[in-house]
């Protein structure tokens, strides 16, 4: 017989039931214990699709593997028992079904109470425990009170904060130059008659009306305009962290005692 305190840590281990074949047969449900004697006699196991339904198997030779509850019947034995809803409790009629059928003696007609609360505490809190006060502001639900606060949960999420775009644009500069330039001047020059050149002095008219002229030419700038590329200008995006403070306010629930008058949290 598996002790009551094993039985409590099972139910919250996430253990299945498996049968004396060694087949499991699904995850552990609920623990039922006698109304009278408060002596753990029933499990149910949680079966078919997404474990939709409770099966009733007794406890009784029933041994642990490990998280795991072993009963003495076989898979199809325990998947075969008459359906009774698992609702918290197991009424005498109920029970003598279930007696009859795994063919068991004893029964005590007294019903059976279960539920996930007897795994979430040990012997001494569920079993054969008093219920000291009740509730006054509502109906009563159980022997304590629920403390619940709030907490701040905080996350991220990305929104558009605005958009960046290249635009063209064409302006006009001034600029200025300097360019070497050249230009032709006349120069006088006179030289004296000398034997190499009496005979080109000599040729023509004695004394005569005569015109000589030169063709003088000079430089100016010439401007012209080319269009070049210089560089290559596209967007780009980084991701920059900084921290930012987040503050609300929460709720939270404070539980004090009243004690004739006088008050203490």
């Amino acid at each position: 017989m598996i002790s009551t305190e094993n039985l409590s840590a099972l139910t919250t281990a996430g253990g299945h039931v498996v049968g004396s074949d060694g087949s499991k047969i699904g995850s552990i449900g609920q623990i039922y214990v006698d109304d009278q004697t408060s002596e753990p006699t029933w499990v149910t196991v949680k079966t078919g699709l997404f474990g939709s339904h409770e099966s009733f198997a007794p406890l009784d030779a029933a041994s642990q593997d490990g998280n795991d509850i072993v009963v003495a019947h076989t898979k199809d034995k325990v998947k075969d028992a008459p359906r009774v809803a698992p609702d918290g409790h197991l009424e005498p009629e109920e029970e003598d079904r279930l007696y009859t059928y795994y063919g068991l003696n004893g029964h005590t007609g007294n019903g059976f109470t279960g539920g996930n609360g007897f795994a979430a505490g040990t012997a001494e809190d569920t079993v054969g425990r008093e219920t000291v006060g009740h509730d006054t502001s509502g109906p009563t639900t159980d022997d304590a009170m629920t403390r619940s606060e709030e907490q701040l949960h905080v996350g991220t999420r990305k929104e558009e904060a605005g958009r960046a775009r290249l635009r063209k644009y064409v302006v006009t500069e001034n600029v200025t130059t300097t360019v070497p330039v050249q230009r032709e001047e006349v120069r006088l020059e006179r030289e004296p008659i000398t034997d190499a050149n009496i005979g080109a002095a000599m040729d023509g008219p004695a004394i005569s009306e005569e015109e000589h002229e030169v063709i003088l030419h000079e430089e100016r700038p010439v401007v012209e305009k080319e269009a070049v590329p210089v560089e290559r200008v596209r967007l780009d995006k980084e991701t920059v962290t900084n921290e930012h403070t987040v503050t609300e306010e929460v709720r939270k629930e404070n539980i004090e005692l009243d004690d004739d008058g006088r008050t203490r949290r």
